[in-house]
């Protein structure tokens, strides 16, 4: 098992290319399944979720590896349309591979998924959405067993705007007869990836971006190389690390448009962010001042992954600060970790009140989730002395090396194994 140690108190000072965006390689891993040949993805980041989905194209039969530059999938040897229980439970977004595998195949039999414990997130709208495309769905007993001889297009309206169903439901959507109509569909930057994506496959996909989506199926697909957009988490996080440790950060790549609402607060709690072509500049040179009420939403609103590491960097500021998360049930369970280091904050259902403590000290804490992993690491650039951070495996999911790019940017932070502490 690795940790990662980290000596706080030391100003970032350091540039980081931005990985490649996780919530949008996912489901275009998926999405290779349509088009039964080769894709190349560029920038494609070497997660743990990642390695899952790869897990589970080749139990299906489907080849994929990694060169250089990329990561190369062969999906004209699909020979299966089942995912086993095992693999299903690695990650949440796993349902993302059952629109694809009943568009390419007729049929699919799944599990429920696994992954972070932040409360429940129902597939409910999927499957409605899917049986309103034609798909016969029995999901008693905890798998899922779906039909489809024939998808349809159809006017589909999710009652929420779910990334994951909207996902779904464009995968199905390309494989029915005729055009779908996607309303209320999420608007998240990772969707618009997707539907270029799919397009540049040959499908027929527009409207990403806005809250209605058109597919017109029955395209036949075809491989392409892609290129992977930058990851907007990740370029938060690490944003919020200089605004924690202070001192001067440049993400390479990142791109200000995706991350308006986080910039926007960061430049409320003092620090000065600067953004163009080529990528963002965060410098913070004193202490933080809170901001207004941090309120998670969906696209455009402040995202939900981006509340535990800007709680983290203000930690340390002047004043009090309300969070209030709208998306997730569970999204506070960084918060007892973060008190071991000395922080301030209250929790009252989904409002947490964080007031500015003078000083944080290290301390040994454990991450809980992906976003709450990393949360700790931004709380410890900040704090008197060393921090041992363990399950890390929690942060391997989403990052493909928090420690290489923290310390390009100037942190102490090494990772270590359990071995190398017990010896």
């Amino acid at each position: 098992m690795s940790q990662l140690l980290v000596r706080g108190g030391t100003r970032l000072n350091g540039e980081v290319t931005v990985q490649g965006a996780k919530n949008s390689v996912l489901p275009i891993l998926a999405a290779t399944l349509l088009t039964g040949d080769q894709v190349k993805l560029r920038g494609c980041p070497r997660l743990r979720d990642v390695d899952a989905s790869i897990r589970i194209l080749q139990g299906l039969g489907c080849d994929a590896s990694w060169e250089a530059d990329g990561l190369v999938v062969d999906t004209a040897g699909l020979q299966g349309c089942a995912i086993s229980d095992t693999l299903m439970r690695e990650m949440r977004s796993s349902a993302i591979f059952l629109g694809a595998i009943l568009a390419r195949c007729g049929r699919a039999e799944l599990s429920y998924p696994g992954g972070c414990e932040l409360g429940p997130r129902p597939i409910d709208l999927h499957l409605a959405g899917l049986r309103d495309l034609g798909a016969e769905i029995d999901d008693t007993g905890g798998h899922l067993h779906c039909r489809a001889a024939r998808l349809r297009g159809t006017d589909l309206v999710l009652s929420l705007p779910s990334v994951g169903a909207t996902e779904n439901l464009m995968l199905a959507a390309c494989g029915a007869e005729g055009i779908t109509a996607i309303f209320n569909a999420a608007r998240e930057p990772e969707i618009m990836d997707l539907q270029n994506f799919l397009n540049a496959c040959g499908a027929k996909v527009s409207g990403a971006g806005t809250s209605t989506i058109t597919v017109e199926g029955g395209q036949r697909l075809h491989g392409c190389t892609y290129t992977v957009m930058p990851d907007r988490i990740a370029a938060a996080t690490y944003l919020c690390a200089a605004a924690s440790a202070g001192g001067r950060a440049f993400l390479r790549g990142a791109r200000e448009e995706q991350l308006a609402t986080v910039t926007a607060l960061l430049r409320e709690a003092g620090c000065t962010v600067r953004s163009d072509a080529a990528g963002i500049a965060c410098a913070c040179d004193k202490r933080l001042r809170a901001v207004r009420p941090v309120r998670t939403a969906p696209y455009p609103g402040f995202p939900t992954d981006a509340q535990a590491v800007l709680m983290a960097a203000l930690l340390r500021s002047r004043g009090a600060t309300v969070f209030e998360e709208n998306i997730f049930e569970n999204r506070y369970r960084h918060v007892d970790e973060l008190i071991r280091m000395g922080a301030d904050i209250q929790v009252s259902g989904r409002v947490a009140v964080v007031s500015g403590t003078d000083t944080l000290y290290g301390a040994a804490v454990q991450c809980t989730d992906l976003r709450g992993g990393a949360a700790l690491c931004v709380a410890a650039l900040a704090a008197e002395g060393e921090s041992r951070i363990m399950r890390i495996g929690h942060i391997d999911r989403g990052y493909e090396s928090l420690e290489r790019d923290l310390s390009a940017l100037g942190a102490d932070i090494v990772r270590i194994e359990t071995e190398q502490i017990e010896g």
